[in-house]
């Protein structure tokens, strides 16, 4: 009998060491993580230094049998490829939190990009030309990803979850962290452009800007140059409607008829100052460009029937509906003691991109209609209060289910100046 019990009291005794082992085994896993996730992040933190002091922008892997030395050797052909950003976006908005994550959502949200000296003797020579075109795509760098990694699906907001593939959303978080933003140019002084509707946080790098043409860029305003070119001959308006013969219809390759549906492929021309203007005479030898040219005042352009463009059903109809916004009394009051840029007057905050505080509202109303918040934000913690920098204004606010309130406006605290200046 006795032995009996002391068997059972050594099996005690071993479960509750194996239990002890298993509770230390599963504390030192949790300190493993925690020692990665450490590590990784003070990783980044030197790599973003680095490139910050050193500018040395992105390099990306060559092939693993190549060497690549700085300055030399550099051949694109062998797979090595080296990119430096050619400046550094100053933006309304200093962080990722309340930044529209698509441009175009927030007309107001103003932006600078001002063109390093170290990629040219003359910044400015590389801007002359480009006053001329009204939008202009820009390439940049997701540099505020954290660590480098991707998956092949993932959860766009605007599907609430649901999963699709990585290449057939805008998702930051790609294999290589590029982004595409299409901005309105306002206007270009010297070396620096000014930008508005953008989707880009301060510090953001800038690899490219390249003119947006619709010509080539929407499928909608595509040219058939080689087999449409407008004939020299003359087109009455009546009544802002272009008034053809069917014989000049024909000419034309197009049915009157369908001018008259609005289905044709062809496309009335641009004066210089953007109005519709009659037929210009145009030899068949005179190339098209693709914006008016000042040689040709009066342009017209025959079109070819372009097959529409196609998105995902998901993109124009969502499943997560558009927000009401509104802003407390108390809001609307702190909104109104910011001034405009360049003002200064005592006890009152300025704006450093937003022209006062209309522009502001707007910019507001506009972030907050597209819910700014996180899947997870959006469904595990709807109540707690959402705060974001807009410009030199810190907002508070909160989400109902259907709307957004704004409750507080007040002066965000100096951003430090990052690599753009």
């Amino acid at each position: 009998m006795s032995s009996t019990c002391s068997c059972a009291q050594h099996v005690k005794k071993l479960n509750q060491q194996i239990s002890v082992m298993r509770k230390e085994i599963k504390n030192l896993r949790h300190l493993i993580d925690s020692a990665v996730r450490s590590h990784r992040k003070h990783l980044d933190s030197l790599l973003s230094a680095l490139s910050h002091s050193e500018q040395l922008g992105v390099r990306l892997y060559p092939k693993p049998d190549q060497k690549v030395q700085d300055g030399e050797g550099i051949s694109l052909e062998e797979g090595n490829i080296q990119t430096v950003p050619i400046g550094y976006i100053s933006s309304c908005f200093p962080g990722k939190n309340g930044t529209p994550r698509q441009p175009g959502i927030c007309g107001q949200s103003r932006a600078t990009l001002r063109i390093e000296a170290s990629i040219f003797n003359n910044p400015h020579h590389a801007l002359i030309g480009l006053e001329h075109y009204s939008h202009v795509w820009v390439i940049f760098l997701f540099h505020k990803n954290g660590r480098l990694s991707c998956k092949a699906k993932v959860k766009p907001p605007r599907l609430n979850g649901q999963r699709v593939g990585v290449y057939s959303t805008r998702s930051p978080h790609r294999p290589n962290a590029l982004g595409l933003t299409l901005a309105k140019l306002e206007c270009i002084t010297g070396d620096t452009l000014h930008l508005s509707g953008i989707d880009m946080i301060a510090g953001t790098p800038v690899l490219d800007i390249k003119p947006y043409i619709p010509e080539y860029d929407s499928p909608s305003g595509r040219t058939d140059f080689g087999n449409t070119v407008c004939p020299e001959t003359e087109v009455s308006h009546s009544g802002g409607r272009t008034v053809l013969s069917e014989e000049e219809g024909r000419g034309f390759g197009f049915d009157v008829k369908e001018v008259s549906a609005g289905r044709s492929g062809w496309r009335r021309g641009q004066g210089a100052g953007g109005e519709s203007t009659p037929l210009a005479s145009r030899s068949r030898a005179e190339p098209f460009e693709g914006r008016h040219d000042e040689r040709h005042g009066e342009t017209e352009v025959c079109y070819s029937e372009a097959p529409p463009s196609q998105v995902a059903s998901w993109v124009r109809a969502p499943p997560v509906a558009s927000l009401a916004v509104r802003l407390t009394p108390h809001a609307e009051t702190e909104l109104r003691q910011f001034q405009p840029p360049g003002k200064t007057e005592p006890g009152r905050p300025s704006f450093r991109f937003l022209r006062g505080p209309e522009e502001a509202e707007a910019a507001i109303r506009d972030v907050l209609r597209a819910d700014p918040r996180s899947v997870y934000r959006r469904t595990r913690c709807p109540d707690r209060l959402f705060y974001f920098v807009l410009d030199s204004a810190h907002i508070t606010c909160w989400f109902g289910g259907d709307f957004a309130e704004v409750v507080r406006v007040r002066p965000a605290e100096p951003v430090p100046a990052g690599p753009e200046g």
